[in-house]
Parts: C-alpha cells; structure tokens; sequence
C-alpha cells in the first residue's frame, strides 16, 4: 500500500501512547511525513512538548496530553485528548519495564502499576478505540509489544507476562475486526537503542551493546506490517521462528483455523437446536 492508500486506510488522526522518544517518536515522525494529524501522549510533559514543537516546524498538526497510562482514569483522558477527532491509527508504544528486580524482590504497588499500564489500559484503550473505527469500516491498531511475550523470565516476570496478555488479545481481536476492515498488530519487537533503554543499562552499570535495533527502522517496519497481522516479530522474515517456535506467518493461520471452528460451533444450526 502506498502513502496516500496508507492515509486513507488509517487517517486522518493517529494517537500515539508512548510518544516522547525513542520509538514512539519515530512512530510520530514518519506519520506526519505523510500526512497524518497527531495526538502525542506521554507521561512526561519536557520531551513531548520538544517533539511537538519539531513537528509543528514542519508543518505537522499536533496536540498533545500528558497522562500517567497507569493510572485509573488513563483511557478516559486517552478519549478527552482525542474528543472530535476522527482517530483511524492507535498506536500503543508505552509499557517498559523500570523496576529491573525479581518478583518477590519488588514492591507489590511497583507489580500493580505495571499491570495496570501494560494490562487494563492497553485493553481498555483497545476497546475504546476499536468501536469507532468497526463503525467506520476501516482503522488501525498496533500495541508495541516485546519478545519477552514468548516465555516467563526471571526478573521481568511481570513485564514479560503482560506482554503476553498483549499479544494474545491483540491475535484475538485481529481475527474479530479483519472482516471489519479494521487492522491489528502486535508488533514484538527486541532490543532497540532508545533513551530508556540506554537509561536502564547505565543505571544497570552496563555498556552500550552491539546490534540493538535503530528505533527509526522499528518503526517503519511495523507500520508497513499493519496490514498483515496479527503477528510482526522484528528482525525476523514473516515464515521464520526465532523468538517464538512458531513463526508469525503460523501463528496467523492458526487465528484463522480456531476463528473458523468458533464461528462455525456458533452458528445456529452447527448448536442442533430447533425452535420451540
């Protein structure tokens, strides 16, 4: 698909959680070269004001709301900033990991806002969001996710399992919206050279690794992948496994098998019943 099909599918507004830097700020970046109006949201105002104001110089039409994605009221705050805009992209790039300690090493209270962010808010915005753009016929939606969806490690146990509830909805949801002509990724993505992740690391008093992917290039990848979901593992070729034993190519047609056996069992006749 090219710009202006781009445009059309997913426009005119996209929303973007996890906006400041980093990925979410590529994201915001190569949206408004083509076009799109914007709804910038993070939890910290400085660096989402200085993004803001590089797009705005560009030509770019941009507001922006800073909101705690933990907190209790996210998601409405989520649809205060987007109130009379047509929001066909919702791109949710929020939910590192800061607590870096295992699980029974860490403050409960730490676990729940975790959750809550990566969790509720992600499932709450999802259904939000969705309504409208099934209504419309069309729309996107992509939860940032992380290859630590795949298997519980120790450490990120919490991080890691909420990114598998990610994936599992947003596989889910694929299947339910394609007929609908609305778009689902769950875009697993490794280890990318951010500002956060090189905060972590220096806090961790460890170095700069080799090979981390460049946020510019992870965010290209998965828009261009939007169409194709449910499932974009980066750095890997749609048939190949590597973080995962399936690949995403497998995974989607396994979606498709069960969705086909649940609508087939919820079908009227396939239940054996007869009106009395």
């Amino acid at each position: 698909m090219d710009q202006a099909q781009f445009a059309a599918r997913y426009g005119p507004w996209a929303l973007i959680a996890g906006a400041s830097e980093g990925t979410g700020a590529e994201f915001a970046r190569q949206l408004a070269g083509i076009g799109f109006h914007l709804i910038l949201v993070a939890r910290r105002e400085a660096p989402l004001a200085a993004l803001a104001g590089e797009l705005r110089g560009k030509g770019a039409t941009c507001i922006t709301a800073s909101i705690d994605l933990a907190g209790p009221d996210a998601t409405q705050r989520l649809l205060d900033a987007a109130a009379g805009r047509e929001v066909g992209l919702l791109i949710l790039n929020a939910g590192a990991d800061p607590n870096g300690a295992m699980f029974l090493d860490g403050a409960i209270d730490a676990w729940d806002r975790l959750a809550a962010r990566n969790v509720l808010t992600t499932m709450r915005a999802l259904h939000a969001f969705a309504a409208p753009m099934k209504a419309r016929g069309r729309g996107g939606l992509i939860v940032v996710g992380s290859g630590a969806c795949y298997g519980g490690l120790p450490g990120i146990g919490v991080y890691a399992a909420s990114k598998a509830f990610d994936l599992v909805l947003c596989e889910a949801l694929w299947a339910e919206l394609e007929p609908h002509g609305v778009d689902v990724l769950s875009y697993v993505i490794g280890r990318t050279d951010t500002p956060a992740h090189r905060e972590l690391l220096e806090a961790r008093g460890m170095s700069v690794p080799e090979g981390l992917a460049d946020a510019a290039q992870v965010a290209r990848l998965g828009l261009a992948r939007l169409p194709f979901g449910p499932v974009c593992n980066w750095g890997e070729a749609d048939d190949e496994p590597g973080m995962s034993a399936t690949s995403a190519a497998q995974r989607r047609e396994r979606i498709r098998r069960i969705a086909a056996i649940s609508a087939a069992y919820s079908a009227p006749a396939a239940l054996g019943r007869t009106d009395r």
